[in-house]
Order: C-alpha cells, then structure tokens, then sequence
C-alpha cells in the first residue's frame, strides 16, 4: 500500500472512530456545552513549540496519543466518575477529529511533519 492510500486509510480510520464517540456521547447523554469548551483544549501542547520542534513534538503528542484518554475513560467505570468519563470523551474525540483532518502525531523536525505525513502549506 501506498503511502497516500495508507494515510487516506487511517484517516477514514479515525473519522470512524470520531464518529462513534459523538454517537457514544450522545447516547450517555452527555453535555455538549462542556465539550464545546473543552474540545480545543488538547492543542495547549502546541504551546512547547516555543522552545523547539524537539520539546514541541513531545508536548503536542502527550496530549495527542490515545493513552491518557482511554486510561481516564477506565478509570471512570471503574471508580464511577462521570465526570472523567466525560473528559476522557472529549479528548479522545479531539484526537481522532484531528488525524480525520490529516494531522497526525509530530515528527521532532517540524510541526508540520506528523505520522500521517507533511501537513499545512508545505504538503504538496
């Protein structure tokens, strides 16, 4: 497979999962004012590129990798903390919105070089 056909397949991938999470969301009757608010939350981690691509890449993809959401997630059934349920919700579906739109985990050269390849004007 290709790299575009792979890239194309991942991002179908994660707007699969995008949309399972609104329908999940949804069906548990969660607010969908907090996750207005709370749904840009994640790209903080944006904010370590003022000291580097290096410090940069890491920041952004701490709050970009599914680990942290789904453990929350868990740790919400299993302790009944709705709340974190529902932040795990949100954060878990910012993360698949944004690898739907092609921005992938950061590669420490550029922020435009992610897994899914080279975004932003420079992708061509």
């Amino acid at each position: 497979m290709s790299q575009p056909a792979m890239s194309r397949l991942l991002r179908a991938e994660s707007a699969a999962a995008f949309a399972a999470i609104c329908i999940a969301y949804n069906q548990l009757g969660l607010s969908w004012g907090l996750a207005a608010l709370l749904f840009l939350l994640p790209d903080i981690g944006m904010l370590g590129y003022l000291r580097g691509p290096v410090i940069g890449a890491r920041c952004y993809n701490a709050l970009h990798t599914l680990i942290l959401p789904a453990l929350l997630i868990a740790a919400s059934l299993l302790a009944g903390w709705h709340m974190a349920l529902e932040i795990g919700l949100i954060w878990a579906g910012h993360i698949e919105f944004d690898r739907m739109l092609g921005y992938g985990l950061k590669l420490p050269t550029a922020f435009g070089d992610t897994h899914l390849g080279r975004v932003g004007r420079q992708a061509a």
